[in-house]
């Protein structure tokens, strides 16, 4: 998965120049950089102000970015040591590849749940306190980490049963199919993506259409509305470039046999477009398109910049 797609571009990371190596890893660490302190702040106005954490949608909006912040850490962290180190610990690439692989299926479930709660806030709004509870999204969120973790730890098991011990203490390219590289394990990812892939794309096709027939019932030109239409194609498209991680596979050997003379640049531009470009979208969506979002996090960044220029 997400692991896979950029140690398949740091696995070609041997025959970039040393300067080209450097360029690289340079413009990942800085968009990661940038992309974690933008959701960073986004995070502490979440913690500074009780209207947020008092709300269901909130709650799954900071849930997200907290997700994408550790995806985004640990898949750069594996980016680099790759050029670095090449090969890591089993154990240490165990951890890693874990974390990697729970918090991008996490992604998808996320966008999802926020896609359901959307729809019940435009289409039953009477009933929206009483179905989206704080107690409620909380084990929403469990239940994301839960099916995420199903379909994760089996590997784990499938592995410790077929393969020799040694090799969660050899040194090997941290990479998926490295690791689990069972038959079983790769049959049971690929039907896992598929259904995944299915699942979500039915929830968030559902739910637009629904918030859109209601719209045009009413005949309305509500905001709301119109701002919940929105949101939701924002979704999808941030889920569209989520989901092209399911596809990497089939990707890859297309770009190889096109385009073979500049697959190493290849493999780098599309760890840019899967991994980091839809973390970049997650603080758009709430943190500038929300009004009430917004208006917090201006108060804050203005008071940062107050700070700074009075420092008594």
């Amino acid at each position: 998965m997400n692991s896979s797609s950029h140690n398949v571009s740091s696995s070609l990371g041997s025959r970039d120049s040393p300067s080209t190596a450097v360029a690289k890893n340079v413009i990942v660490l800085a968009l990661g950089f940038i992309i974690n302190y933008i959701n960073g702040t986004l995070v502490h106005t979440f913690k500074k102000h009780q209207i947020f954490y008092m709300n269901p949608r909130y709650i799954l909006f900071v849930h997200l970015v907290l997700n994408d912040m550790i995806q985004l850490t640990v898949t750069i962290s594996l980016f680099v040591l790759s050029y670095v180190f090449y090969k890591l610990n089993g154990s240490f690439c165990c951890f890693l590849i874990t974390f990697a692989l729970l918090t991008t299926l996490n992604t998808p479930l996320n966008l999802a749940v926020m896609a359901v709660e959307c729809y019940i806030a435009i289409c039953f709004p009477l009933r929206h306190s009483k179905l989206c509870t704080i107690k409620r999204t909380y084990i929403m969120i469990i239940c994301i980490w839960a099916l995420s973790a199903g379909s994760i730890v089996p590997d784990i098991f499938i592995t410790l049963a077929t393969e020799p011990l040694r090799l969660f203490y050899s040194t090997m390219f941290c990479e998926r199919d490295n690791l689990f590289r069972h038959p079983i394990s790769l049959e049971k990812r690929d039907v896992s993506y598929l259904i995944y892939l299915i699942a979500v794309w039915l929830t968030l096709f559902f739910t637009y259409l629904k918030i859109f027939f209601v719209a045009k019932a009413a005949n309305s030109v509500d905001g709301n509305l119109k701002k919940a239409r929105n949101t939701i194609l924002l979704h999808g498209f941030q889920l569209l470039l989520s989901m092209v991680t399911y596809l990497f596979r089939i990707l890859q050997k297309a770009l190889t046999q096109w385009f073979p003379q500049h697959y190493i640049q290849i493999f780098f531009v599309c760890y840019i477009i899967i991994q980091i470009l839809p973390r970049f979208i997650s603080p758009i969506v709430y943190g500038l398109r929300d009004a009430t979002f917004k208006r917090h996090l201006r108060k804050y960044l203005l008071c940062t910049m107050r700070a700074s220029n009075n420092p008594k």
